[in-house]
């Protein structure tokens, strides 16, 4: 997370956003499965990520590097620290931002032991210096400190011993070529589908000495995007509310007056995403409409919208980016029961785009 900028503000104190605050860290570390056989979902990672591990074991020599790619919360995280139990070896767990200097990734580098996973998150966020640091340890398990400054500098080569890093980055394509080739593995993480989401749902339950049915996992699942770190806060909500006004146990009908109470809709949708989409169907006709103009329609930052809000509903087929602004796709009329405006309605040139 960037804590320099605001919209991730935003986006930790959303019930349905995707990045971790204190709570859901100290949570999800308990929830956290333990092994690849625990791990559900992204079959085909899991799959090859087996591969590559059962064979490091075999030769006795560390893992290839990895990187993981994908948005938060679908378990890079996790996935490091199983590659690490799997290893049988111990974790070093840093990110980008906190690598400022070349020096900051030569300390930490130098520390490592044999062996040793060191996790790097939000790897596409490390400084330039660092990062050409980071070409050759991972390579040649060398880095060169440089000592002193100006014409008597001098570079140190200092010898490190084998390790595996595992980068993970929710930007892929923000990583420079030269970076991104030197990983012996990479491999993206897909966005879960509600079937497997429901298998989160119960395992993290049982974990949680939660009482749940099959519907009342089958409703938070499909509200939760296709991610298990917002399927596990929909879940200790859910829990909550089944604890004061129920008898403690979560049915379809506990989970729906729940999520009403915390405004999340259906579709997974928030108050911050209808406050967008009517906005643009109800005020400007469906669009299309700047996105200075819209965030002002909300009483929202521009990059609140465009970089909080707009990434789901983009996925979910309910709002197109164009050329000329946002638009309201057919799908967004229909979840607000709204009919489009005809042509003579005006409608801003929506049917332009998508007909009469």
């Amino acid at each position: 997370m960037n804590w320099d900028d605001p919209t991730d503000e935003t986006a930790a104190e959303r019930l349905v956003g995707a990045s971790a605050d204190r709570e859901d860290q100290a949570v999800e570390a308990a929830l956290r499965p333990k092994d690849l056989d625990e791990f559900i979902g992204q079959e085909k990672v899991r799959e090859q990520l087996d591969l590559v591990l059962r064979a490091a074991r075999a030769r006795g020599a560390t893992a290839d590097h990895v990187l993981l790619s994908g948005a938060p919360g679908l378990g890079k995280t996790t996935l490091s620290m199983i590659i690490a139990a799997e290893m049988e070896a111990p974790i070093r767990i840093t990110s980008g931002p906190a690598i400022q200097h070349a020096g900051d990734l030569a300390a930490i580098l130098s520390s490592l032991q044999e062996g040793e996973v060191l996790f790097l998150d939000e790897i596409h966020r490390m400084s330039r210096p660092a990062e050409e640091m980071l070409y050759m340890a991972m390579e040649d398990f060398r880095v060169d400190v440089i000592v002193g400054k100006g014409p008597g500098a001098t570079a140190i080569p200092l010898e490190l011993p084998p390790f595996t890093l595992v980068g993970a980055t929710t930007r892929a394509g923000l990583l420079p070529p030269p970076l991104r080739d030197r990983f012996g593995f990479t491999a993206h993480m897909e966005f879960y589908e509600p079937a497997e989401l429901e298998r989160v749902i119960h395992r993290s339950a049982h974990l949680l000495d939660v009482e749940i049915g099959a519907e009342g996992a089958a409703e938070i699942a499909g509200r939760s995007r296709g991610t298990p770190r917002i399927a596990n806060r929909l879940l200790r909500r859910v829990r909550d509310y089944a604890q004061v006004k129920a008898d403690g146990v979560i049915t379809r009908d506990i989970a729906k007056a729940a999520l009403a109470v915390y405004e999340v809709d259906d579709r997974g949708l928030d108050r911050l995403d209808r406050a967008v989409l009517e906005a643009l169907l109800k005020l400007f006709g469906g669009g299309p409409v700047g996105l200075s103009t819209l965030a002002v329609a909300v009483g929202e930052e521009r990059e609140t919208v465009e970089e909080v809000a707009e990434p789901f509903l983009v996925r979910e087929g309910l709002l197109a980016r164009t050329p000329r602004g946002r638009v309201a796709t057919p799908a967004a009329w229909v979840h607000f029961g709204l009919t489009r405006p005809g042509p003579s309605a005006g409608g801003n040139g929506q049917q332009d785009l998508f007909g009469a």
